[in-house]
C-alpha cells in the first residue's frame, strides 16, 4: 500500500523543516510533533501539514500519534549534552528509538525512517555522540515486524544550517586570529535538500527496506579548508591557526561551558575519524548531491551583506 500519512519526529529541526515542505510537495499528508507548538507556526503554511504538541518520549502518546499513520520518520538527535537541560545522548539517541520502534509494532505501523550519524559505532566510536547514534541505529535496523530504512549522512549545510553559519558568526567576532580545533578533520557536507530528497525517495520503495544509507556530497575537504571558505564569502580577513590534539581538547574544555556549547570535548573525540563516505550519494535516489560551491555563496554570502547594511545604518543613525 503506498503511503499517505507520515508522522515526523524531529519535524522542527533543521532537516526537518525541509523534509516537511518536500513531503507536502509531493502530496503527502504530515504530522509534526513538537514540544511547543506556538514557537514552529510557520509550518502550518505547508499544505497537508498539521503540527500537534506532543511529548515524544511518553510511550503511551506516541502509540496515540501513530495510530492512523502509514510511515513514521525519527530526526531527532542532539550534538552535546546539556544535564541542566535534561538532554543525553542516550534519551535522544538510544531510548527514543526504543519507544518509537515499540509504539510503532503497537499502532501496526509498518515503514520506518531513521535519521542516525556518518560512522555511528555502538562498540567502537571514538566519541559518546556516536557511540549512541550507532546503538540507536542497531534498535531500528533490528525490530522485529518493520520495514526500516537509516541514512548516516555527513555534516549538513543548507540556508539556516549550524555550520556554515555558526563559523560565519565565529569569524565575525574574533579579532583578527581564528583559533581552530582539529583543523585537519575532513567531511563531505551534503547538502540539506538532497538528504530531504533521499527521505521522500525511499519512502515507499521496497529496495530501501532493511538498509542503511551513507549520504555524502560531492567531494571531500578539510575542516580548515571549509571554515577558510567560509571566512572568504564573507570577506573575514583572518588568520586561521591550526590547533594540535593538545590544545583541540582544550578548547573544547573551555568552550562546552559558554552558552550554547560552540565546541566540546565530545566533538573533540568525534572528529578523531573523518565524516567520509565510502563510496558516491547512493545510485538507489537518483541524486546528482549539490556542492557547497554551488549553494553556500547563495546564504552566506546574503548574510555578509546584511550585516553591512546593519553595521551602515548603526553608523548613519550616529552622525
Amino acid at each position: 500500500m503506498k503511503t499517505r500519512r507520515v508522522c515526523l519526529i524531529g519535524g522542527t529541526g533543521f532537516v526537518g523543516r525541509h523534509l516537511a515542505a518536500q513531503l507536502s510537495k509531493a502530496g503527502y499528508a504530515v504530522r509534526v510533533l513538537t514540544r511547543r507548538r506556538e514557537r514552529h507556526r510557520e509550518l502550518l503554511i505547508l499544505p497537508r501539514v498539521e503540527l500537534i504538541e506532543a511529548n515524544i518520549y511518553d510511550p503511551a502518546e506516541l502509540s496515540r500519534q501513530f495510530s492512523d499513520m502509514d510511515a513514521v520518520i525519527n530526526l531527532v538527535g542532539i550534538l552535546n549534552q546539556r544535564r541542566r537541560r535534561g538532554q543525553r545522548f542516550k534519551d535522544a539517541h538510544v531510548e527514543l528509538p526504543r519507544r518509537i520502534v515499540s509504539a510503532c509494532q503497537n499502532a501496526g505501523v509498518k515503514r520506518l525512517l531513521h535519521m542516525s550519524a556518518l560512522k555511528a559505532d555502538a562498540h567502537n566510536g571514538p566519541s559518546r555522540y556516536l557511540r549512541s547514534k550507532g546503538e540507536g541505529e542497531a534498535v531500528v535496523m533490528n525490530a522485529a515486524g518493520l520495514h526500516t530504512t537509516c541514512f548516516r549522512p555527513s555534516v549538513i549545510f543548507g540556508p539556516d544550517d549550524q555550520f556554515f553559519n555558526r563559523f560565519a558568526r565565529l569569524l565575525a567576532l574574533s579579532p583578527g586570529l581564528f583559533p581552530l580545533a582539529c583543523a585537519n578533520a575532513r567531511f563531505a557536507p551534503v547538502y540539506v535538500e538532497d538528504v530531504a530528497a533521499a527521505f521522500v525517495s525511499a519512502l515507499d520503495n521496497p529496495a530501501t527496506f532493511g538498509q542503511s544509507y551513507e549520504l555524502c556530497g560531492p567531494r571531500p575537504y578539510t575542516l580548515y579548508e571549509l571554515v577558510a571558505y567560509t571566512a572568504r564569502l564573507c570577506g573575514h580577513k583572518r588568520h586561521i591557526l591550526k590547533l594540535g590534539p593538545r590544545l583541540s581538547w582544550w578548547q573544547g574544555f573551555v568552550l562546552e561551558r559558554l552558552p550554547g556549547q560552540p565546541f566540546s570535548r565530545d566533538n573533540y573525540r568525534s572528529t578523531r575519524v573523518n565524516s567520509l563516505c565510502k563510496s558516491h550519494f547512493p545510485d538507489v535516489f537518483g541524486i546528482n548531491p549539490s556542492s557547497i560551491e554551488a549553494i553556500v555563496p547563495g546564504y552566506l554570502g546574503e548574510r555578509d551583506m546584511n550585516v553591512r547594511l546593519s553595521s551602515l545604518r548603526r553608523m548613519a543613525g550616529r552622525d
